[in-house]
């Protein structure tokens, strides 16, 4: 059993020799010789013998016992420690493999965070560079507007002198007089006063002020240049003369008015033709989106409406199937608190009067709650339903035999004071029953 070869109990003849116990040796004493008797044969004592091999055996069963014992302790010992060493070994497993996990998934986070920040740099030093491209467009653009509107305002500035120069000529000779030199200053006046109004114009339109007065002014003064030029060249040269000093009179005026008038429209932000009709059109898909939108909204609270509408009434008259007392209490209440239609309070109460429950309730409800509760009851204590209404607090007459507990009896409290005669007597066949039976059952106790 203990997994060693059984084998014959020695019999130890020599206690001290078995338990290796070393012989103490007596000090000899010589004393005198005595007559010696005549030498017999010593005489065995088996009882003796026999009860020193019993006491022997006993020892070298108990020592052998304890040993085996020992060796199934240190066994035990041995197959715990194993036991422990391999658990530990498991749960070191378990928590190298835990921090392996944990240190894959924190250098997981650690990377990917890593990634996220190397995106948004990327996106960051993207979204820099398009920003200082963007910038750089828009200085190459606003230094290619400002070189056009340098030349632009430039080349209106010459051709507005040249018209000038050309017109000038004309009218000099219209005014040309020997006795008064004087008048020839005249179209100087008209020309110069021209270009001074337009200097005013272009001070207001710098300064935010109106300018449409001033532009006027420069335009009555050109024509009426234009219209000398126009007279006298007709009357002292050729037609040809008279209309083409009469264009570079009104010419020279009107280019360097339009230089004004841009100037004027940049200023003020006002749109061009293009921008005002891509804007109207932009103007017209919104408002024909807005308008479908609006329709498709009032399609669809149409429809809702409408489905609500048809579910009340399929809910009118479900009620009116299903619950008719109730449904006519509920329109004569409905009538009576002056609604037109059953509304949810108005058939909670209604519902209430006539069934005395809430609504999804009713006594019939209630009956199949209670049987399909104790059917599960049933189930789950593997028992009858039957036996379900044996309830343990049923009530018992006095006269009934005693149950293993407490019996507490608790009649049916009913008004006034119980009085003899109440309760109607046993028949005595009943009652010689019941004390047969209550002495059986005392016996039994």
């Amino acid at each position: 059993m203990n997994g060693h070869d059984r084998t014959a109990v020695p019999v130890i003849r020599d206690w001290r020799s078995a338990f290796n116990v070393p012989s103490v040796e007596q000090p000899v004493v010589e004393l005198a010789p005595e007559p010696q008797p005549e030498l017999t044969a010593p005489a065995v004592d088996l009882v003796a013998q026999a009860e020193a091999d019993a006491i022997r055996t006993r020892v070298y069963a108990e020592a052998e016992e304890q040993r085996i014992k020992a060796e199934a302790e240190a066994d035990a010992l041995k197959i715990k420690a194993g036991e422990e060493a391999r658990k530990l070994k498991l749960a070191n497993d378990k928590a190298a493999a835990r921090a392996a996990e944990e240190q894959a998934a924190r250098d997981a986070r650690i990377a990917e965070s890593n990634r996220k920040r190397e995106e948004a740099n990327r996106a960051t030093a993207k979204a820099r560079q398009a920003e200082r491209e963007d910038q750089e467009a828009a200085a190459v653009v606003a230094k290619e507007v400002a070189v056009a509107d340098d030349k632009w305002r430039s080349y209106a500035l010459w051709f507005y002198r040249v018209c000038a120069v050309v017109a000038m000529p004309v009218q000099i000779a219209a005014f040309y007089n020997p006795r008064a030199l004087w008048l020839m200053v005249a179209p100087v006046m008209l020309e110069g006063g021209a270009w001074v109004v337009q200097k005013g114009a272009a001070s207001a339109v710098a300064n935010g002020r109106p300018s449409w007065h001033y532009r006027l002014i420069a335009w009555l003064l050109a024509f009426i240049a234009a219209g000398i030029n126009l007279w006298h060249g007709l009357a002292a040269f050729d037609p040809a003369t008279a209309m083409g000093t009469a264009f570079a009179s009104l010419a020279g005026p009107g280019v360097w008015d339009l230089h004004e008038n841009g100037r004027i429209r940049k200023r003020d932000g006002v749109l061009t033709r293009r921008e005002r009709k891509a804007l109207k059109k932009a103007a017209k898909a919104e408002a024909e989106e807005q308008a479908a939108a609006e329709k498709r909204d009032a399609e669809r609270q149409a429809y809702r409406e409408k489905a609500a509408r048809e579910s009340a009434e399929g809910l009118d008259k479900l009620r009116a199937e299903e619950f008719p007392e109730v449904y006519r209490h509920a329109k004569r209440l409905a009538a009576d608190l002056g609604e037109q239609t059953i509304t949810e309070s108005i058939w909670k109460r209604a519902k209430l009067d006539v069934d005395g429950a809430l609504p999804g309730e009713s006594a019939e409800v209630l009956r199949m709650r209670n049987a399909a509760e104790m059917r599960v009851e049933a189930a789950r204590q593997k028992k009858p339903v039957n036996a379900l209404n044996k309830t343990a607090n049923a009530q018992r007459a006095s006269q009934m035999p005693p149950s293993k507990g407490r019996r507490v009896y608790n009649p049916p409290a009913r008004p006034g004071k119980r009085r003899p005669g109440d309760t109607a007597k046993y028949v005595n066949a009943a009652r010689k029953q019941a004390a047969i039976t209550a002495k059986r059952a005392a016996d039994n106790t």
